[in-house]
């Protein structure tokens, strides 16, 4: 049932309902440990946690020149482009980027990792691999590889999926697979590629066979696909999308009636199954909110509508360029996402002058499927001098508290945390180039995080005195 914007209104104004209006907290996120300009710092050390240590400290340079890191922590080479090898002897394709760590066998941890390759196959210098069966478009060099990392030491990879293009970011499954996206809208003899682009794809990381003939989720649309989430209650399905001139969008996929999700299930369905809509977004006086970038505090609620798309596939238009103006929401660079705490959490990674309102280097909303609100828990105010934190792109709860954000900005690249209330700390830092961070994910008993740096391609596990964190 759609939430109405009077329905939206009422509730607002009602004492109780839960819901907080525009710049009800105020706060405003710019630097390790910012606090909002309005708010007594008594009172968010309340919040917190009095006595409560932020974070972990100062980062450390590193000998190796790869990862600095607070102190007490430590870093391990998982895979390497270039250096490391697949199972099959060939070398680890380039380019990491979206992750998800699944429970292996025996203690061991599987990875799916996506690796951002595009364009022409003959132009990438370390693809994924056209390993047998498992290939979408031979003329396409991305794709995803499982990493199988066990509890003493040793490490395995194989190809999941390849042949596909500029996997970019996804999600994982309910039921324990991973959705990888195209951020492309590369058709058949575009780039030379041989097949249309643009497309969700499965990837099982217990089962090879699973993944044999792949086929492409077309009822999720074809765009720029960013990240995916699913409601594990509703099975309604969740994307971004990374893109401008117009800015993207944020979907809803709605199953069709009696659909089950489980293993193998989406690519049983059809090009046009279930209903794929775009979100509008309203204010607490029923106003029309035309683009993310018009929120200015932490704090900030709106409404969500749906609005159905009118042609998935885009045979003739972006799906993105489908709406007039006042039909749909839109915002720069709708990146990562997660699911957590009843609902989701997503980017948009900044705003400048392709978007109608005030300029910030990050944004992280949540969405609340049962209120069909969103509330902007992060904001990140311009980066003047490239040494704070800007451009989030993936995201990851933290069994610890708050969020980890992986930095695809200017200047020095970071992971960092941001706490419920939006405060931000230092987890990490790019000590080998300026590449971005990509794949941010916790092991499964919540002792490691792995990451990547993006460029060559390197994946990461960083152990330490993990610990909850204040609000």
């Amino acid at each position: 049932m759609s939430l109405t914007r009077r329905d939206f209104t009422r509730q607002s104004a009602l004492t109780g309902a839960g819901i907080a209006l525009t710049g009800a907290v105020g706060a405003l996120a710019t630097a390790p440990g910012a606090l909002a300009a309005d708010e007594p710092a008594e009172a968010v050390e309340a919040a917190s946690g009095k006595g409560r240590e932020l974070g972990y400290g100062p980062l450390l340079p590193d000998a190796a020149g790869i990862l600095a890191l607070p102190e007490g922590f430590s870093y391990r080479v998982i895979t390497h482009s270039g250096v490391t090898t697949l199972e099959s002897g060939e070398t680890t394709p380039s380019n990491h980027d979206g992750t998800a760590a699944f429970e292996g066998r025996r203690g061991a941890v599987l990875l799916v990792n996506n690796h951002e390759l595009g364009g022409p196959r003959s132009k990438v210098k370390y693809p994924v691999p056209l390993a047998e069966g498992l290939v979408y478009d031979p003329a396409a060099p991305g794709g995803c590889t499982v990493v199988e990392v066990h509890k003493h030491g040793e490490v395995a990879e194989w190809v999941g999926i390849a042949g596909t293009s500029t996997n970019c970011a996804g999600g994982s499954t309910p039921w324990g697979t991973w959705l990888t996206g195209e951020e492309t809208e590369n058709r058949a003899g575009q780039n030379g590629m041989t097949k249309d682009h643009g497309y969700i794809f499965e990837v099982d990381p217990y089962d090879v066979r699973a993944n044999l003939d792949p086929q492409p989720i077309k009822a999720f649309g074809r765009y720029a696909h960013e990240a995916v989430v699913v409601d594990p209650k509703r099975g309604d399905v969740y994307l971004t999308e990374d893109a401008a001139g117009p800015n993207g969008l944020l979907y809803r996929w709605v199953p069709p009636k009696g659909f089950e999700h489980g293993r193998g299930k989406l690519r049983t369905l059809a090009a046009d199954a279930g209903v794929l809509q775009a979100f509008k977004c309203f204010d607490s006086a029923g106003l029309f909110v035309d683009d993310l970038s018009r929120a200015t505090k932490i704090g900030t609620v709106y409404g969500v509508d749906w609005v159905d798309v009118p042609d998935r596939d885009a045979q003739t238009v972006s799906v993105r360029k489908q709406f007039a103006d006042g039909e749909v929401t839109r915002a720069r660079k709708l990146e990562g996402m997660w699911w957590g705490d009843g609902g989701f959490y997503f980017v948009s990674s900044f705003a400048r002058a392709e978007s109608p309102g005030t300029p910030h280097d990050g944004q992280v909303w949540f969405y609340d499927p049962k209120r069909r609100t969103i509330t902007l828990k992060v904001q990140l105010g311009v980066n003047t001098d490239d040494t704070g934190f800007d451009g989030p792109d993936n995201i990851t709860v933290s069994p610890y508290g708050g969020l980890i954000l992986a930095e695809d900005g200017n200047g020095a690249q970071h992971l960092f945390g941001a706490t419920e209330r939006g405060r931000t700390y230092p987890i990490a830092r790019n000590e080998l180039n300026d590449s971005e961070f990509t794949g941010v994910t916790f092991s499964p008993d919540g002792d490691t995080l792995f990451a990547n740096i993006q460029t060559p391609g390197i994946m990461l596990a960083i152990t330490g005195p993990w610990r909850r964190q204040p609000r």
